[in-house]
């Protein structure tokens, strides 16, 4: 009978795309989740610097103001936890009126604050309840008659649930998290120099998001500088180191897209990972100890993605022909010719081998 139970149990999550996994969570929500956050946190974020900057070189004018003003709005927790919801529902393969209704999940998540905790749940707080609440009604979408009350009504209130319940102390531990890995930086900036700059660095060219993490985590300061320099170090060293490969085409997709398109070929060779992640340890102290690079949580773990953590760091550290120069030399000169010098070494003894690097573009 045991047996029986656990095969209609199997059966019923099998048929409702219910996945219990690291990979569905960790891999496909969480990296869905990344999309919701550029399409709001960090769409507003660089809408809202744009409107400033285009402000204090041109003088106020309707069009910065505009910029500003669509930049605030997309940046708000609420909008930000519905974008979330959305994003982490489909990644969850969940059907339509449970993404519907993931926009008030998600938002909930994002704005609620917890029993006894004078904290709201923020992007992590977002993920758990939509994630909780996709899953739930997932298990319910279909199963009566009254499908379009039945789905909806359990997918809001077990995310609201999760969002009052769990999203508030999962996103205080994060924050908390965040606030001793800060600390740590300006008590110890050699060592997590490198610490972070390689940890957040082989985050962003695995299948998760780095973006997504620093952003929970509310990394500012000299960590999320380490961090984008790890994440700079990943994506413009692949780049450079592959374009014997890959050509032009490659120099743009990893360059100013991602470093996520190496993960199968570091599968079948981990050693081309070298180059890009001892970059990495090499910039990241430079950044926090002798140019001090800091950034805001949203640019943290974006590298050159989209330009974002360059954008991040001129709002961090304004917008100045020093901080100018010091962008361009830790973010991209430095990661470009030291993956390039590593990669080059490793090829003449044989570690690396043409073609090891190939994309299909």
């Amino acid at each position: 009978m045991g047996e029986e139970q656990q095969t209609i149990k199997q059966s019923f999550f099998k048929r409702k795309d219910i996945e219990i996994s690291a990979k569905r969570y960790l891999q496909d929500a969480l990296s869905a989740m990344a999309l919701g956050l550029f399409a709001t946190l960090l769409m507003g974020t660089i809408l809202a610097v744009l409107g400033e900057q285009t402000a204090n070189l041109f003088g106020d004018n309707a069009i910065s103001a505009f910029l500003v003003e669509v930049g605030g709005i997309a940046k708000q927790g609420m909008i930000m936890g519905a974008g979330i919801g959305v994003a982490v529902a489909t990644g969850l393969k969940a059907p339509p009126l449970v993404i519907y209704s993931s926009v008030v999940t998600g938002a909930m998540g994002a704005t609620f604050m917890g029993f006894g905790i004078e904290y709201s749940g923020g992007p992590a707080g977002a993920f758990i309840a939509c994630a909780l609440g996709a899953e739930f009604g997932k298990m319910v979408s279909k199963e009566t008659k009254v499908d379009i009350l039945v789905t909806p009504a359990v997918t809001i209130v077990v995310g609201g649930i999760a969002a009052k319940l769990v999203g508030p102390a999962v996103g205080w531990c994060l924050m908390k998290i965040g606030a001793a890995i800060m600390a740590a930086t300006v008590w110890q900036p050699f060592l997590f120099g490198i610490f972070i700059a390689v940890v957040v660095g082989l985050v962003l060219t695995a299948p998760i998001s780095s973006a997504a993490l620093c952003i929970m985590l509310d990394l500012s300061g000299l960590a999320a500088g380490a961090a984008t320099v790890g994440c700079c170090a990943q994506m413009i060293g692949f780049a450079v180191a592959s374009y014997r490969e890959n050509g032009v085409g490659g120099l743009v997709a990893q360059g100013i897209g991602t470093s996520m398109l190496q993960v199968s070929n570091i599968i079948k060779n981990p050693w081309i990972l070298v180059p890009p992640t001892l970059a990495a340890a090499i910039i990241g102290p430079l950044a926090t100890c002798v140019f001090h690079m800091t950034n805001i949580p949203v640019g943290a773990g974006m590298g050159t993605c989209g330009l974002v953590g360059q954008i991040g760091t001129f709002t961090s550290m304004g917008f100045t022909l020093d901080v100018l120069w010091k962008v361009i030399l830790l973010h991209i000169v430095l990661p470009a010719v030291l993956a390039f010098a590593i990669d080059r070494i490793m090829r003449k003894i044989g570690l690396i081998k043409d073609g090891d690097y190939k994309l299909d573009l």
